[in-house]
């Protein structure tokens, strides 16, 4: 790609020309002659007419061979923004299609944002989701970009400053993961220019000074690859170039380097015919020179995320000085250069519509894009999460399958679980790296090959978990998690009880959980819809009995119950249902109220265990007062007096420090040191622990019991994430006795 390249709209129209037929030259050429009208008279800051930047941009694309379409939005890609012509006056003299793409690369301009900040990231984001939806909107606006930055001289230094961070954050980045090299260069180095100036002048000196010597240099490696390829027979094209300026400032800074401990400022690039060329060239030139530990790279083999594919070696070349050496077919190099410019360029006269199907097998990260955006607060957040997964380093690992993984540099093995799939994330219980049982939060690295244990019956993610992630993409999967699957379960649970109370309060649930009757009581407990207000009785957040009283209040009115009495000579208790009792609270020590009841023997049921918390129930026992249940206890579901037995109980709120027992069985992965890493994990948040059972089942899993005292439910869930974290551990859940 020729740089500072000034073309005519002729010459833009002849370079059209070479690639494309006469039908579609004509289409571009009507395109033109729109722009043309409709700039007529607006000039640039550099004095010049408008329409040279469209010329410009259009050029670009057609040095792309990109098909009709895209070049003649070249031409329009300001026409709606910045002239009196629509939306759909494009579509209507063009087609649908060249309207869309001037709609894509179309900034926010009439609307009103709180900053510019919010501004700049809003048209960023519309950007982005429109590149997700046809690649091509954002060739267009690297081509747009790229024109801006070779003019930037005539703005002023802030706003150079400006824009060229911008380019360096966003443009420079997307250019690099569509693997069109050519434009990401020139990008980073114009940027550079104006964001540093005195490193940019200063690397080109020093280069300059020692071109002489590199070039010599470079000569005599070509003369000796070039000797030992003829050795093979193999046709070759060998090219020397220098490394680019914003490279070399990157390996000076992020290695804390002067220019002059900077080696590898030269490259060997040798274009062959064939995949097996290319491996016979890496061995003879391995031959000639050693390779120096660690230098070497197969993107054939394994390319690319942008479809990238080389081999690349650095060995000691003449005189002991490293020499990078990178080999490539000529279609490969097409790629390098141009990236998905190259793959979907236009050829033998046909324009190849892009696809979102065939786009997801070349460019996967793509529907990370639209995945970010149904995670993100806001534009900001939105853009902060792209250049967190999209534009980061990567790193790239291995499934146990041989598949390779790009994940961003610091990607955890749960970050792997969570780009392989939702699933897997959400039900991983371990991971193994390499062969060996690594922790989740191990960070990845290059070539390592991964594999998740995980299980069917896992308690789910932790919210420890966060802490274990550094993609945006894992951190929305975790939170998403414990906003719909706990929701949703809390749903389902609070239907179930409901539906289980009507039942054994002799009601039909399907009369009374009618929607009307349902949303009615939801209202009056402040709830807006039915799925919150179910999720509320599932949660415990409302009490259950007291939402089966109100649902079945028109019922039990017509049913004229207003005394229930138990006969005393059973050893039972009576209490009379008031439509208006008086309320009266009674405490236990083990901190629960009984409203409107008075003079009762109350007990904490130790079948259950209930603790503070947990969604409970009054029982009314022969002779023993009331004892307390958890909602879902199974000792209280099924007796045939029920409905009459089961009073309103609440847990009083206070700071009571008094504890209560739990049991958990944990089970797991047998292995040596299991049950030694769940109880130190325990230990580390309770030191309340009394009790430890162990056995293994027929199919040797792990099931480890273990009773603690905690004074809360959140304690105990707690300690559930901790244990959760123990690599192995399958499932972990709370047991009645």
């Amino acid at each position: 790609m020729p740089q500072n390249k000034d073309y005519t709209p002729q010459e833009v129209i002849a370079l059209c020309l070479t690639y494309m037929n006469s039908e579609h030259v004509a289409f571009v050429k009507k395109a033109f002659d729109l722009a043309n009208k409709a700039h007529e008279g607006q000039m640039r800051k550099s004095g010049e007419e408008y329409i040279m930047h469209p010329v410009q941009v259009a050029g670009i694309l057609a040095e792309l061979k990109m098909d009709p379409v895209t070049v003649a939005t070249g031409f329009l890609h300001d026409v709606v923004e910045d002239t009196d012509y629509t939306y759909h006056q494009l579509a209507e003299i063009f087609s649908p299609e060249v309207a869309d793409l001037v709609d894509g690369v179309t900034k926010l301009g009439k609307l009103k944002f709180k900053s510019k900040k919010e501004h700049q990231a809003e048209n960023h984001r519309k950007m982005l989701l429109a590149m997700a939806q046809d690649v091509r909107v954002v060739l267009v606006k690297l081509a747009d970009r790229l024109h801006n930055m070779r003019t930037l001289k005539h703005h002023k230094p802030e706003k150079q400053r400006e824009i060229a961070k911008e380019t360096l954050d966003i443009y420079a980045p997307l250019a690099d993961r569509l693997g069109i090299n050519r434009m990401k260069w020139e990008l980073e180095d114009t940027s550079l220019r104006y964001m540093n100036p005195q490193q940019y002048y200063r690397i080109v000196h020093l280069m300059n000074s020692r071109r002489e010597d590199r070039e010599n240099y470079i000569d005599d490696a070509k003369g000796a690859i070039q000797a030992s390829i003829d050795e093979l027979g193999i046709e070759a094209q060998i090219t020397g170039r220098p490394k680019h300026i914003y490279s070399i400032y990157k390996k000076m800074k992020s290695q804390k380097k002067q220019f002059s401990e900077i080696y590898d400022l030269l490259a060997i690039r040798i274009i062959v015919e064939s995949i097996k060329d290319c491996y016979a060239v890496l061995g003879a030139i391995h031959t000639r020179w050693k390779p120096m530990p660690g230098r070497f790279k197969d993107y054939i083999a394994m390319p690319k995320a942008n479809m990238y594919q080389s081999l690349h070696t650095t060995v000691l070349g003449p005189n002991a000085t490293p020499l990078e050496v990178q080999i490539r077919t000529m279609k490969m190099h097409e790629i390098a250069e141009y990236g998905v410019a190259a793959h979907w360029a236009y050829k033998e006269g046909i324009s190849k519509k892009l696809d979102n199907n065939e786009l997801s097998q070349h460019i996967s990260w793509f529907r990370d894009i639209l995945e970010l955006q149904d995670e993100s607060r806001d534009a900001s957040d939105f853009m902060d999460s792209i250049k967190q997964d999209i534009f980061k380093d990567k790193v790239y690992v291995f499934s146990p399958k041989g598949d390779v993984m790009e994940l961003p540099s610091g990607s955890s093995t749960l970050d792997f679980a969570f780009h392989v799939h939702t699933e897997v994330g959400n039900k991983s219980m371990g991971a193994k790296v390499n062969g060996k049982i690594v922790p989740l939060n191990y960070k990845l690295k290059n070539g390592d090959i991964v594999e998740m244990l995980t299980s069917a019956n896992s308690f789910g993610p932790s919210r420890d978990w966060l802490n274990y992630v550094n993609t945006s993409k894992a951190k929305n999967k975790i939170k998403r998690f414990f906003k719909t699957q706990e929701k949703e379960q809390n749903i389902e649970r609070g239907k179930e009880i409901l539906e289980k109370l009507l039942h054994d309060m002799d009601f039909n649930p399907k009369l009374i959980l009618k929607k009307e009757n349902v949303l009615k009581t939801a209202k009056r407990f402040n709830y807006l819809n039915e799925d919150d207000f179910y999720a509320a009785v599932g949660y415990g957040e409302v009490k259950s009995i007291t939402v089966a009283n109100r649902l079945t209040e028109k019922e039990r009115k017509e049913r004229e119950k207003d005394l229930v009495q138990i006969d005393e000579t059973s050893n039972t208790i009576e209490l009379k249902n008031k439509r208006e009792p008086e309320k009266m609270k009674i405490r236990h020590e083990g901190g629960v109220v009984i409203q409107g009841a008075d003079n009762l023997l109350i007990r904490v049921s130790k079948c259950c265990n209930p603790v503070p918390g947990d969604a409970i129930v009054g029982y009314i026992t022969r002779g023993r007062g009331v004892s307390i249940h958890r909602v879902d206890c199974p000792n209280i579901q099924g007796t045939d007096d029920q409905a009459n037995r089961l009073i309103d109980v609440e847990w009083e709120s206070n700071d009571s420090k008094k504890e209560y027992n739990a049991e958990l069985q944990i089970e797991g992965y047998d292995r040596s040191g299991f049950l030694n890493e769940i109880l130190q994990v325990i230990n580390s948040q309770t030191n309340k622990l009394s009790n430890v059972n162990g056995k293994l089942d027929k199919s040797g899993t792990a099931i480890v019991k273990v009773t603690l005292a905690i004074q809360n439910l959140k304690e105990l869930e707690q300690i559930v994430d901790k244990v959760k974290t123990v690599p192995d551990v399958y499932s972990v859940k709370r047991i009645t006795s």
